[in-house]
């Protein structure tokens, strides 16, 4: 089979989309983007920053930090001095938005391990698929009778244990 080399990333050129359900999922996406981006911003370099904009349907949609006072005030007045209150709020805000950020930081770090476990959990079940079924092929009779007698006590065992549980269940 022949190489085939991808073209890798290139440059999309600029226009409009003219469908609509594809206008309104590019929309959906790179709004998600512009608040991570917006959220990122806040948190590495500590700015204030405030986005209004409408979606193709007409729908508004915001990012204010620390709020939409604050901004607009700020925006209004570039040498203006915080009151303490405001100061305060922001703080608050700030914090907020940090621990946030280290709380998602962490979830993803779990989800990433539960990934990795799930992964290795299915690959030690296909494994173990694959040995069982190649191991019960070489099997001689009485050797599969025993199998058989060890499989139906396992059975035997868990639906004791089963009616044991949902009889403690019940009772409860």
């Amino acid at each position: 089979m022949e190489n085939k080399k991808s073209r890798g990333r290139q440059k999309i050129p600029m226009k409009k989309i003219e469908k609509q359900d594809d206008l309104y999922a590019s929309f959906s996406k790179r709004r998600l983007g512009l608040h991570k981006k917006a959220s990122d911003l806040v948190f590495e370099c500590n700015v204030d920053i405030g986005m209004i904009y409408f979606s193709p349907k007409g729908n508004p949609f915001s990012f204010f930090h620390p709020n939409v006072d604050a901004v607009i005030s700020r925006f209004q007045n570039l040498d203006m001095e915080f009151s303490e209150s405001a100061l305060l709020v922001m703080a608050d805000n700030l914090e907020k938005v940090n621990e946030l950020k280290n709380r998602l930081d962490e979830l993803e770090i779990i989800e990433s391990i539960a990934i990795a476990k799930k992964k290795s959990y299915d690959d030690v079940i296909e494994a173990r698929k694959r040995g069982w079924w190649e191991s019960i092929e070489q099997l001689n009779a009485s050797e599969v009778t025993k199998f058989e007698a060890w499989m139906d006590t396992i059975i035997f065992i868990m639906q004791n244990h089963l009616n044991e549980l949902k009889n403690g269940a019940s009772s409860s």
